[in-house]
């Protein structure tokens, strides 16, 4: 059981990685503060390491990544594009990230629920990746 939970978590988690890093490069270049894209920025690099030490891991299970589910990247995807074109302004681009990483910590943490035998270092990245979503959070508040 440790096993399938452990592989489980950690394609949940490189999923989570791909998505958040996916979602900001919808943005980015349509960010027009310095100070927004500094954090954006970084928080895109966490993401994108993080992504890499889950797939090594993955490649040491002999497993395949996950790529995040079509439909959450669709609506994330439509939703973005329709706000944007309303309103393409920072305040509006650190709304919708907000949400995202809302919806990503919400999701990670009802993974390490769901694989509750999941090795330490599996949970241990996927609190990672959920402290990455809860500080990009915390950073956008000065651009809402």
């Amino acid at each position: 059981m440790e096993y399938q939970d452990t592989v489980h978590l950690l394609r949940e988690c490189d999923a989570g990685t791909k998505m958040g890093t996916s979602s900001i490069d919808e943005v980015l270049e349509m960010v027009q503060k310095t100070p927004l894209r500094d954090v954006l920025t970084e928080s895109r690099e966490h993401h994108e390491k993080l992504g890499n030490e889950i797939q090594d891991l993955l490649n040491d299970y002999c497993t395949e990544e996950k790529e995040p589910n079509i439909m959450a990247k669709s609506m994330s995807w439509l939703k973005t594009n329709m706000k944007l074109t309303m309103d393409a302004s920072d305040q509006t681009i650190a709304d919708l990230i907000t949400d995202g990483c809302d919806m990503g910590a919400k999701s990670l943490y009802k993974y390490l629920n769901q694989y509750p035998d999941a090795n330490e270092k599996s949970r241990n990245i996927c609190k990672r990746l959920i402290t990455i979503e809860e500080k990009l959070r915390d950073d956008l508040r000065e651009f809402l």
